[in-house]
């Protein structure tokens, strides 16, 4: 078979010839390079530049969606390209627009999608006035703390056996840290807590860490915390509890009522300040060491525990609430949740759930502005001071709601509130499918990045689907669904979005990525929890974790994933982070490959260019005005030369590129090598099970040290 990459060399010297418009030089994006400024206001005049082969001297006109046409001029000319610009004023409405080359021998529309020769709505350009996404956030490096899991560091708020009763049993705490979860695991708790968190936060700052993304914080029933008891406070068992005291349930009582010593550590004032003022001092410390920190926010539905519904009757108890909705229908809270029967009370069961979870309460909103009101004063209350959190994380954010309409309509004011209250706020939602609806600027920020990165890596890389449900051989390394999939997903961001975008390779929702490498189609429960760490390869998961760090986005380590934490789906992927037991060859790997993330800016905010694949490789760019970085893949089994044509990502026609990191079946290294290109194709054997990290231009610390000198 004839390698597609030397099919791409000849086509790019043959569209050199006379009377042959090269379309491989075309190119612009969303990034500074190609709109300045790339976030813009209402008025403001935005510069917009399109990339050409110099050769061709083509004609370009800027096009937009309502009819449109204008003459591009031409800015400068640089190596092999030509850039063209124009200058648009903005208004108060999107700017939806595309381009039209007139060069030898052809006319082609250029979009998101590339060439093409009428251009898809769905992959025009968009530029929405006034959205930005915080500077910080743009290929930050974040790391998600599932905090029972995390680190015990003070026993003295740990969840007592036979404190409560949930999920059908009595709650129970897990003395041996390393002993694995069970399938029905949500009232067995472990003791992580936020003073757990502090103690290790040299621990992340090491790694390279620059923002925490916390599972829920706030007082809750469960171990998950996605069951919101009082979203006010923070859970003093994640906490302190400075008050303490009274009876836990006897053997075979189901009845929370009874249970004096929950009651008082989660109703007991003093236990909810203090565990407020540990959160305000974690916040201070993670800010003064130059992090950031983002909430979940699950405001979709809330618990059964929660003081507006009370089904556990544990605020009736304290003689100091109202009524909650399940006990009268005369609550203060009876509009916040939608009961089915309305003769059903006392006790009324009939009240929806989410997804029918009788745990999780679906939240009315439509029939309660103050509960709207309540809970956009939530959104403010802990993006400001004292606590100053840095975002939220929303939680099955597209459900909110019961209409379309309404859900669009509250996320509008959710935004327009939290950043009144803290313009540099992170907003970023869990969603699956299409989320351009909800990324129009007046919205969210971002999304946990599913379409357009989690799913088509897992695909490419394992085979997997990404709960370990199913494993399908021919999606291994199958490079024309990946190059399809990504870039039919990524149309729906626009810049600001996408390189926010939370790029994760495991969560708290799906197997650990680690496990998915041992093609095992299984769930914990249902297999032998041992099968989650047999047969996997280290080496793919170097391959994706360097995917992951050179990608566009926000890459997102999941607790352990960095030691080597196996895990099949919830709620095996929530096992306890190893200390004492971490892989220390996956670990070191994580330390330099963030290192090089976070060295090099165009990793952060550069231009993506892919250049091209065949079966188990493939190759892309990112690169702007002052460097260039190429990462190229073989997750085959055998060795494989390509040839590469770096030119299209920026590189020199004929230089040296420098290797600054590989990694193999074997091993990884940050050593420097030396790679010539010649005719602006790199060509390069690759080894079984390899990606290769590759640089040209000048680095910001090289600069730093010419002005220096």
């Amino acid at each position: 078979m004839q390698n597609p990459a030397d099919e791409r060399e000849e086509r790019t010297f043959l569209t050199d010839a006379p009377g042959i418009l090269n379309t491989d030089a075309l190119f612009s994006d969303g990034t500074e390079s190609f709109v300045c400024p790339m976030e813009a206001d209402k008025g403001e005049v935005v510069t917009i530049r399109f990339r050409a082969s110099a050769a061709d001297r083509a004609e370009i006109f800027f096009c937009t969606k309502d009819g449109e046409k204008l003459p591009m001029a031409l800015e400068r000319s640089e190596g092999a390209f030509a850039y063209y610009a124009v200058k648009i004023r903005l208004t108060d409405e999107p700017l939806v627009y595309y381009f039209e080359v007139h060069g030898p021998g052809r006319q082609v529309c250029y979009t998101k999608e590339g060439v093409s020769l009428q251009p898809d709505e769905h992959f025009l350009f968009r530029i929405c006035p006034g959205f930005s996404t915080p500077s910080w956030a743009k290929g930050a490096v974040i790391y998600q703390i599932f905090t029972d899991r995390f680190c015990n560091g003070d026993p003295g708020n740990d969840v007592l056996d036979h404190e409560y009763s949930y999920g059908g049993g009595h709650t129970r705490h897990i003395s041996d840290w390393n002993r694995l979860p069970e399938p029905c695991d949500v009232g067995n708790f472990y003791g992580g807590d936020l003073e757990g968190v502090r103690k290790k936060l040299d621990y992340l700052q090491d790694l390279g860490v620059e923002v925490i993304y916390f599972n829920p914080l706030f007082l809750s029933p469960s171990n998950h915390k996605y069951d919101t008891q009082d979203y006010s406070f923070i859970d003093p068992h994640l906490g302190r509890i400075v008050e303490d005291g009274g009876q836990v349930l006897e053997k075979g009582n189901q009845t929370n009522a009874d249970s004096e010593r929950y009651i008082r550590r989660v109703t007991d004032r003093r236990n909810l300040e203090a565990s407020n003022e540990l959160f305000r001092i974690l916040c201070g410390e993670i800010h003064a060491r130059g992090m950031r920190l983002i909430l979940d926010g699950v405001f979709n539905h809330c618990g059964s525990f929660n003081r507006w519904m009370d089904r556990e009757g544990i605020y009736k108890e304290s003689g100091k609430e109202p009524a909650g909705a399940y006990l009268d229908p005369e609550s203060p809270w009876r509009s916040y949740f939608i009961f089915r029967d309305e003769d059903a009370w006392p006790c009324n069961d009939s009240y929806e759930g989410w997804w029918g979870v009788d745990t999780l309460p679906k939240l009315n909103y439509e029939n309660s502005e103050e509960l709207e009101e309540y809970i956009l004063r939530i959104g403010k209350k802990w993006v400001s001071p004292p606590y100053n959190a840095d975002g939220w994380r929303l939680d099955v954010a597209a459900d909110l709601g019961c209409s379309p309409e309404f859900n669009h309509s509250f996320w509008k004011r959710f935004r327009a509130a939290v950043k009144e209250a803290n313009p540099d706020a992170l907003i970023l939602a869990e969603h699956y499918g299409d989320c351009r609806s909800w990324l129009q600027g007046d919205e969210w920020d971002s999304v946990m990045n599913y379409d357009a990165f989690m799913e088509p890596l897992t695909w490419f890389f394992t085979g997997m689907e990404k709960h370990s449900d199913a494993y399908i051989p021919e999606q291994v390394g199958n490079y024309p669904n990946f190059h399809d999939a990504m870039l039919y997903h990524m149309a729906s961001f626009m810049e600001p979005s996408l390189l926010t975008a939370m790029n994760e390779l495991s969560n708290h929702d799906h197997s650990r990525f680690l496990t998915r490498t041992n093609h095992i189609a299984a769930r914990a429960g249902r297999f032998d929890y041992d099968a989650a760490s047999e047969g996997v390869s280290p080496a793919v998961m170097r391959e994706a974790v360097i995917m992951q760090m050179t990608w566009p986005g926000a890459p997102t380590i999941y607790y352990g994933d960095e030691a080597g934490l196996c895990g099949f789906t919830d709620p095996d992927n929530r096992r306890t982070y190893p200390w004492g037991r971490e892989d220390r060859e996956m670990l070191e790997f994580h330390r330099q490959v963030i290192r090089l993330h976070r060295e090099h800016p165009v990793l952060r905010t550069g231009s993506l260019r892919m250049l091209g694949g065949e079966e188990n490789c493939l190759f892309y760019g990112r690169f702007d005005e002052k460097e260039q970085i190429v990462t190229a893949f073989n997750n085959a089994q055998h060795e494989i030369t390509v040839r590469i044509p770096v030119w299209e990502a920026g590189v020199p026609m004929d230089c040296e590129m420098e290797r600054i990191f590989r990694s193999d079946s074997d091993s990884y290294s940050g050593e420097m090598e030396r790679c010539p290109v010649r005719g602006g194709i790199l060509t390069l054997t690759l080894p079984p099970v390899s990606a290769v990290v590759l640089r040209s231009g000048e680095t910001e610390k090289a600069r730093e040290q010419k002005n220096k000198n």
